[in-house]
């Protein structure tokens, strides 16, 4: 899933690319990933690209004050098209387009949609607060008003939760998937399981620190990149997530994983749980 870096990077490679284009046409191949009707999408024919910024890990293509909002889930991507097909897509099941912008040049972007769980999103809104998941996002962590006292502030809010699920909820702190939450928590050696609110100053600190070095450091290495090297760049830097059976590139210790209903975690547990095994509910119940 595309998180906080990678949509950082996307926005900053089409914003070099669409800048000063005009969007000639909108063809969508997967009825499922519109989300809105007023405006149409047709509103957006002839209108030209202001900028592409980035809330959370959604995508923002404003063009003559309308935005064209994308969040791209678990598998979806966007493609970058020096030359479009000119025959329009053929709404498939079994085809992983999504969506096509073309350009007034017949250049554009494909954006895709792999698997079978189809949950890619697309909306043409006014103002991006009328997208309900950035209207309820929480701080983005890289921003100057992220400081150590805000995440004071909401790890003792969420008390009892665990760190890991805490650094997940978009509603809590913006752009922080599964990858990077496993990557934080390695980083400043805790559990994913750690009750958020029984952190210490010290505790605090060192999170704070991972999650800024962990998000900054992908960020810049990302920067620069084309769309088509993103994925490559993130799974190469990765610690621990994805990593299951593999030695920790910290201590050497066997990479763990915790599998859930339709996710899963990774850790180090000599890094992250002193040297304990995490119970793996799934793994346990196919031992019985």
């Amino acid at each position: 899933m595309p998180e906080l870096p990678e949509v950082e990077a996307l926005a900053l490679d089409l914003r070099g690319r669409l800048d000063g284009h005009a969007i000639a046409k909108i063809h969508i191949a997967a009825f499922s990933a519109l989300k809105t009707f007023d405006p149409p999408v047709s509103a957006l024919e002839g209108t030209l690209v202001d900028d592409v910024t980035r809330h959370g890990k959604f995508l923002d293509i404003e063009a003559s004050g309308l935005h064209l909002v994308l969040h791209l889930a678990r598998a979806g991507w966007v493609r970058w098209r020096d030359e479009v097909p000119t025959i329009p897509p053929k709404p498939s099941t079994k085809s992983t387009l999504a969506v096509r912008i073309v350009l007034e040049d017949q250049s554009g972007l494909d954006v895709t949609e792999a698997g079978t769980r189809k949950s890619l999103a697309m909306y043409v809104v006014r103002d991006p607060r009328d997208v309900p998941g950035i209207a309820s996002l929480g701080p983005d962590p890289l921003t100057d008003e992220f400081t150590i006292d805000r995440l004071r502030e909401i790890l003792e809010r969420e008390g009892r939760k665990q760190l890991k699920g805490v650094l997940r909820h978009q509603g809590t702190i913006a752009g922080i998937g599964n990858a990077y939450s496993d990557e934080i928590l390695h980083a400043a050696r805790m559990s994913p399981y750690k009750p958020a609110g029984t952190l210490t100053d010290d505790d605090l600190q060192v999170l704070y620190d991972a999650l800024r070095t962990t998000l900054g450091d992908a960020v810049e290495r990302s920067r620069g990149l084309a769309a088509s090297e993103l994925k490559g760049e993130k799974k190469t830097h990765l610690a621990v997530h994805g990593r299951a059976g593999q030695d920790c590139p910290v201590c050497g210790d066997t990479v763990r994983e915790v599998s859930f209903a339709d996710s899963s975690l990774q850790y180090c547990p000599t890094c992250q749980t002193g040297g304990k095994p995490l119970a793996d509910r799934r793994l346990s119940k196919l031992l019985k």
